[in-house]
C-alpha cells in the first residue's frame, strides 16, 4: 500500500492548562483543576470520541525556577493514566518515565500493571531527563553526562524487556485440582549483571496483553536518533519546516533499516500546536492574545535554561548573544540546536524568540482555520515528513475541542484519519505486532534458524 493510501496517527499531548506558556492566564482555561481527575477524564473522553490513537503525558522530576509564572507541574503519570484507563476503552495511554532517576524493576512492573489495567493500551515515553534540577532530588550532585545517560538507558531497557519476558504467555495455569497456579519452568529469573544494573528477576506480575508497552522516544540528538532507530516504535519530535521534517524522517527511517528493523514499525510524529480560528485573522488574533499574556521573566528563564546562557543580562529587543557549541550542552541537545537555528534563520530578537517558542517550546506553532491546519498536516504527511502528529493544544480544554470538532472531521473527509477504532490495543492502532517473548521456545527456534 502506498503512503498516500495510508492514514495518519494522531496522539494528543496533554499539558495541564495547555501548551502555550501563558495558557493558564487565557480565558476559559482551568489551571485550578490541574490536580483534579475529573478534568483529565473530560479531556481523555474528548480525545477518544475523536478517535485519537493515544494521549500522552510529559513528566519532570523537579520544580524549576519558573514556578512563580508557570503552571507546568502536576500529577504523576502512572497514577493519572491508571485512573484514565477506567473511563476509556480504546485510546492509548503513554507516560513519560526517566531511565536516569528510576530503577528498571519498578518501571517494568508499573508499565506491566498499566497494560493489564488498560487491557493493552500502555505506552512508555523513554527519556533520559534533560534538566540539571532533577539530579539534586535524587541524591546526585550533578546531572549524568549526556552520552552516559543514553548508555544507562540502553541497559535499562534491556533489563525492562527481560523482565516483561520473564513470564511466558501461558505460564499461568490455575489448575485448582492439582494445586498448580503457574508452571515454574515458564517463569524465569533473568539474572542480569551489567555495567549499571544487577537484577535477578523474574517480574512479580504475569506478561501483559501487549507483551511490552509501545516504546516511544523524544530525543533528536545523535544519541537520541540512534537510540530511537534501535528501540523506539514511535518518536515525538520537533521540526519547524517541512524540509527539516523530511530530513529527520529519512535519516531515522534509514537508521532503523540499518539495525535490521522494518522502518514502517517506527512512527514519526512531529509536534503541532494549532491555534484555530473561524478565519485566519481570528486565529492570528488568538495567537497574539496568548503571546501578550506571556511573562518575559518566565520566557527568559526557559530560554536561558535551554541555551545554557543567562539571557537576563541582554536587552529583550536585541539579538541573542554568542551561544555555546552544542557539544557543551548537557541537557536537551536537539532542542538547543533547533532554537539556535530558528533564531539565526529568522533573525529573531530575544523577545520574538520567546513568543515563537511560547506555544510549543520548539515544536511548530501554526495559526489558521481548521482547513488550513488540515492542509499543513496533509502536506507533511504526504511529502515524507511524518507518519502522523503529536497534537499539542495551546489551551485546554477548548483547544482540544476545536481540533477534535473541526480538524479531525476535515482529515476524515480527506480519508487521512480513521472514523472508527478498528483495534483495541495501542499496538493495534499503530500497526505494530506483539513482541515475541525472547525466552520462549519459538524465540529460541527463530534464533537457531537464523544461525
Amino acid at each position: 500500500m502506498s503512503k498516500h493510501n495510508k492514514q495518519m496517527n494522531l496522539n494528543v499531548f496533554i499539558m495541564n492548562a495547555g501548551h502555550h506558556e501563558a495558557s493558564w492566564r487565557y480565558p476559559g482555561t482551568e489551571p485550578h483543576n490541574i490536580t483534579d481527575i475529573a478534568y483529565f477524564k473530560r479531556i481523555a473522553r474528548i480525545a477518544e470520541d475523536a478517535k485519537f490513537d493515544s494521549l500522552f503525558l510529559a513528566d519532570g522530576l523537579a520544580v524549576s525556577k519558573n514556578i512563580k509564572h508557570g503552571a507546568f507541574v502536576g500529577l504523576e503519570p502512572f497514577t493519572l493514566l491508571s485512573a484514565l484507563a477506567s473511563v476509556t476503552e480504546h485510546i492509548g495511554l503513554i507516560g513519560t518515565v526517566s531511565t536516569t532517576y528510576n530503577e528498571p524493576f519498578h518501571v517494568a512492573r508499573k508499565f506491566a500493571s498499566l497494560d493489564h489495567i488498560s487491557k493493552g493500551r500502555a505506552g512508555w515515553n523513554i527519556v533520559t531527563s534533560g534538566s540539571e534540577f532533577e539530579a539534586s532530588n535524587f541524591s546526585q550532585d550533578a546531572h549524568l553526562e549526556h552520552h552516559k545517560r543514553y548508555e544507562r538507558a540502553r541497559e535499562f531497557l534491556e533489563v525492562a524487556t527481560g523482565l516483561w519476558d520473564s513470564w511466558e504467555d501461558d505460564a499461568v495455569i490455575i489448575d485448582r485440582e492439582a494445586g498448580v497456579f503457574a508452571e515454574p519452568g515458564k517463569v524465569r529469573a533473568i539474572e542480569h549483571a551489567g555495567d549499571t544494573f544487577k537484577v535477578r528477576g523474574p517480574l512479580n506480575i504475569p506478561r501483559s496483553p501487549q507483551g511490552y508497552p509501545v516504546l516511544v522516544q523524544a530525543g533528536s540528538s545523535e544519541d537520541g536518533k540512534e537510540f530511537a532507530a534501535q528501540y523506539a516504535e514511535a518518536i515525538f519530535t520537533a521540526q519547524q519546516t517541512l524540509k527539516e521534517a523530511q530530513q529527520f524522517y529519512a535519516d531515522v527511517k534509514a537508521r532503523a533499516a540499518r539495525h535490521g528493523r522494518n522502518p514502517d514499525h517506527l512512527k514519526i510524529l512531529p509536534g503541532i500546536c494549532a491555534v484555530i480560528g473561524a478565519t485566519e485573522s481570528e486565529a492570528k488574533e488568538k495567537e497574539q492574545a496568548l503571546n501578550e499574556l506571556t511573562v518575559p521573566e518566565y520566557g527568559l528563564n526557559q530560554l536561558s535554561n535551554m541555551l545554557g546562557v543567562d539571557l537576563f543580562k541582554y536587552p529583550l529587543d536585541g539579538p541573542l548573544p554568542e551561544l555555546p557549541n552544542v557539544s557543551q550542552i548537557n541537557g536537551n541537545k536537539s532542542r538547543f540546536q533547533l532554537v539556535a537555528d530558528l533564531a539565526r534563520r529568522d533573525q529573531l530578537t530575544i523577545r520574538q524568540l520567546i513568543h515563537r517558542l511560547a506555544g510549543g517550546r520548539g515544536h511548530r506553532v501554526f495559526a489558521g482555520t481548521a482547513v488550513q491546519v488540515a492542509d499543513q498536516l496533509e502536506e507533511w504527511f504526504k511529502q515524507g515528513g511524518s507518519d502522523g502528529f503529536n497534537v499539542m493544544p495551546p489551551y485546554l480544554p477548548a483547544g482540544l475541542e476545536e481540533f477534535a470538532s473541526q480538524v479531525v472531521p476535515e482529515l476524515q473527509r480527506r480519508g487521512l484519519f480513521r472514523t472508527e477504532y478498528q483495534e483495541r490495543t495501542l499496538r493495534g492502532h499503530f500497526g505494530l505486532g506483539r513482541p515475541l517473548n525472547q525466552f520462549s521456545t519459538a524465540a529460541r527456534l527463530l534464533e537457531y534458524e537464523a544461525k
